[in-house]
């Protein structure tokens, strides 16, 4: 083995992986160089001394850490200290530094398995497509809220939008809630602002600068009085975000392309601008404070409407390379690398996400603080979070530039202690995107952890023609549902929607995509033999036979999409497409009240009600 390839295994870059059609693949030379790089090591680095300590540690709270250090000194999360010599004391919740012999131990104290919650149901909804085309504007935190009382009234447990991470307002035609700029902090573009009627799809090129304008003008009146304790609150983190998105302002959204000097956040020419600039950071940080405020307020109508989970959000896999998470955070992240895909039927090459990756090196130094202050920040607003491609907590697919990709293993087990952690203090659920290539043992790593999978049940057959897994073989810790928004809606699939969309984009050949019709019919067919066992008297292709099956599944929860109760054809994103979709913009054809007055909203509540979702345990 070559040093390169010895450097290359420690630093956990795997030397081959199977893809999905079961080909082994050879991470080349090239490959593994160029992963040190982005990882900051090198090819030529000695080898690491063998260490006396791990460099995580986890137990349970209450527990004392199973080590005998020597001398040690602990620095608790909340800063306290305490030192010692022999067996660790017994330890509180959270993540805590052990220093002994020169070493550092990461302690992560977490519970074991977070509990399940109660069977139960929500509605998924697209948060800017609230407002319908005779409204106009974008859709927001306060339309997000009446949603919320209104699915409450029919007994949702948790509304569920796509993630609201700050954007780009300086760049509002890149707009994609899976592109964000920062992951802790939340989108001014959802901050409401009256609209004007428009068309079907949302213009964010257009819209995004008039909401900026009524904003700005509200700012200019005066902010109230409680804005300057939070900002003192926030601290030093809030002021380097605010100076980011004033340096937008000043020279585009993206810092890669700033002036040199400005791309280093201490830098002194980023100090004189803040100076200079400082009503429009203070504009900016008021953003902030709005934000969180109305999201706040949009979580708190939500559980006193009777939502036992209330809001369902939606974490990002990764950050964009040069927005104002890495601009911040710069060490955190891999540079000269992007998260992305392996080859699969739908991009024979992989594919490149363009998002930074967590660096596992600095992640693990650093004792996952940008992991757990990002969960953390998420979790003060939801009662339940999604982690999007939690795949990427055993290992994530990294592509460096001009070159083919390769796994990374990441700390998996460490990543789920901080997730329990997190979500233990919030007393939330978590809910783990494990669709894909799923590495040997990740879902079972999940179920012992409390943490819940994701179950998609047009998926959910095999044979052909195709045999449905029946309800009562669903996983009970996972969330079911039919889709998702990167997928067809139940009219859309039963049609082959998305196939057609595919072929005339010239993603797939006509011929690919007349196999794959044939291949669509025999699906439709089969879960029409499903869905007849437990709703006979609904027709086939009614969303009602659908959701039968939905409700009467094992698992815990099951979400129901707003486009399946208003019978729309169209999803809401076609992966592997940027302009040749209306990916996100699409409006719904009515607001939040028509949806709660809706005979599919009632029908879907009243079908999940059958199936004994009203919070009963299932073994009850």
């Amino acid at each position: 083995m070559s040093r390169l390839d010895e450097r290359a295994a420690r630093a956990g870059i795997l030397s081959e992986y199977r893809d999905l059609f079961g080909v082994w693949r050879e991470t080349s030379a090239e490959t593994k160089a160029a992963l040190l790089a982005a990882l900051g090591l090198s090819e030529d680095d000695a080898p690491e001394a063998a260490r006396t300590l791990p460099q995580w540690y986890i137990c349970e709270p209450g527990d004392a850490p199973q080590l005998v250090p020597g001398d040690w000194r602990l620095r608790f999360e909340d800063g306290t200290e305490a030192e010692g010599r022999g067996p660790l004391p017994a330890l509180p919740l959270g993540r805590h530094r052990l220093e002994a012999g020169g070493e550092v131990c990461w302690l992560l104290v977490a519970p074991a398995r977070l509990p399940l919650p109660d069977r139960s149901w929500g509605l998924m909804v697209p948060l800017a497509g609230l407002r319908p085309a005779t409204v106009g504007g974008i859709g927001g935190y306060d339309d997000l809220a009446r949603m919320a009382e209104g699915a409450a009234e029919h007994g949702a447990a948790f509304l569920g939008i796509n993630p609201i991470h700050a954007g780009f307002p300086a760049d509002p035609g890149g707009f994609s809630p899976y592109t964000p700029s920062h992951r802790r902090r939340f989108a001014s573009v959802y901050l409401d602002t009256e609209g004007k009627p428009g068309g079907d799809l949302i213009d964010f090129a257009t819209e995004t600068p008039v909401r900026m304008a009524a904003l700005e003008a509200a700012f200019t009146a005066g902010p109230d009085a409680s804005f300057a304790a939070w900002r003192r609150a926030e601290g030093a983190s809030l002021e380097r975000f605010a100076t980011h998105q004033a340096l937008s302002d000043r020279f585009g959204a993206y810092w890669d392309d700033w002036p040199s000097a400005y791309q280093n956040p201490d830098s002194d020419e980023v100090a004189q601008a803040a100076a200079e600039m400082a009503d429009r950071v203070s504009f900016h940080a008021w953003l902030q404070y709005r934000a969180e405020t109305a999201l706040g307020a949009a979580r708190d109508r939500a559980g006193a409407a009777g939502m036992a989970l209330g809001l369902y959000l939606d974490l990002a896999v990764g950050t964009h390379p040069h927005g104002a998470e890495t601009w911040e955070d710069r060490e955190t992240f891999a540079f000269g690398a992007s998260l992305g895909a392996p080859p699969d039927a739908f991009a024979p090459q992989g594919q490149n996400w363009q998002l930074a990756p967590f660096n596992p090196v600095k992640l693990v130094e650093t004792g996952f603080e940008a992991l757990a202050t990002t969960l953390r920040q998420q979790l003060r607003f939801a009662g339940a979070l999604r982690i999007d491609h939690i795949l990427g907590f055993e290992r994530a697919y990294l592509v460096p530039d001009d070159l083919p990709g390769a796994y990374v293993q990441m700390p998996r087990d460490a990543m789920l202690a901080v997730a329990r952690i997190e979500a233990a203090r919030a007393g939330a659920v978590i809910v783990g995107e494990d669709l894909g290539v799923i590495p040997d043992g990740l879902q079972q790593a999940l179920q012992d952890s409390g943490i819940l999978g994701c179950r998609l049940a047009c998926f959910e057959h095999r044979e052909d023609p195709p045999v449905y897994k029946h309800p009562g073989d669903y996983d009970e810790s996972v969330i079911a549902s039919f889709t998702t928004h990167d997928l067809p809606t139940w009219r859309g699939w039963r049609d082959g929607r998305e196939i057609a969309a595919r072929r005339d984009i010239g993603l797939s050949s006509p011929e690919q995509a007349e196999g794959l019709f044939g291949w669509r019919a025999r699906e439709v067919s089969g879960f029409d033999w499903l869905s007849g066992q437990y709703r006979a008297e609904a027709a086939p292709e009614s969303p009602e036979a659908m959701w039968s099956v939905l409700a009467k599944t094992r698992s815990r929860l099951v979400s129901v999409q707003v486009e399946d109760v208003l019978g729309l054809s169209d999803q809401p994103n076609l992966p592997g497409t940027v302009t040749e979709y209306p990916n996100w913009r699409q409006r719904l054809p009515v607001g939040p009240d028509e949806v709660t007055r809706s005979p599919g909203l009632a029908s879907a509540a009243a079908i999940m009600a059958q199936g004994g979702r009203a919070g009963d345990d299932w073994s009850s």
